[in-house]
């Protein structure tokens, strides 16, 4: 099964991934875990992307996509996967294309978490508080959301047109939504 899981900050997509790739037997490979793994190691990508990161704003393609290539290509991910947070712009949908085509893979679904854009915010304001994440303050949030409506909003359009989109309402709690998910997707892909 090849998954890709998408919503704005704070919908949950980290959450329901761990469950979707457990349901499916898939690593759960998620671009903003590789990305804060680097900043808190200090390596060189970790410096590069850690003001990028601060600043609410998403790493460029480029830096991404090679990282999702290189953690594709580990033997874990040979059998399938469900990726959190990539792609994020039609750039990235193309380098997944050309990579999925290469390997002569191909998606079996887009989940698409839907939630209530204030609901976020009060989630999010939440797990900052919890959580002392420092890039979660509400100036930040509103314009990771102002990010992520303009720059992946036509994936959700290029995904749907393509027959893959399964859009799942994101409300409840993390069992009921990961039921929605499973059985929509299992719908989906004829299982």
């Amino acid at each position: 099964m090849r998954l890709l899981i998408m919503g704005a900050p704070g919908a949950g997509k980290g959450t329901q991934a761990v469950g979707i790739a457990t349901h499916y037997g898939v690593p759960a490979i998620s671009t903003g875990d590789m990305f804060r793994d680097n900043v808190k190691n200090g390596t060189p990508l970790g410096k590069q992307v850690d003001a990028i990161m601060k600043a609410g704003d998403f790493v460029p393609d480029e830096i991404t996509e090679q990282i999702v290539a290189d953690r594709l290509d580990q033997p874990d991910a040979q059998g399938g996967f469900l990726l959190d947070g990539f792609p994020r712009t039609m750039h990235q949908v193309d380098a997944l294309d050309d990579y999925l085509d290469k390997h002569g893979h191909s998606l079996d679904a887009v989940i698409s978490l839907d939630v209530d854009p204030e609901d976020l915010i009060a989630r999010l304001l939440k797990r900052a508080e919890l959580e002392g994440r420092a890039d979660d303050n509400e100036e930040t949030i509103r314009h990771r959301m102002e990010v992520y409506t303009s720059s992946t909003a036509p994936l959700l359009d290029a995904y749907k047109s393509r027959g893959l989109l399964v859009a799942v309402d994101g409300n409840g709690t993390v069992d009921e939504v990961g039921a929605r998910i499973a059985a929509a997707v299992d719908a989906k892909v004829g299982r």
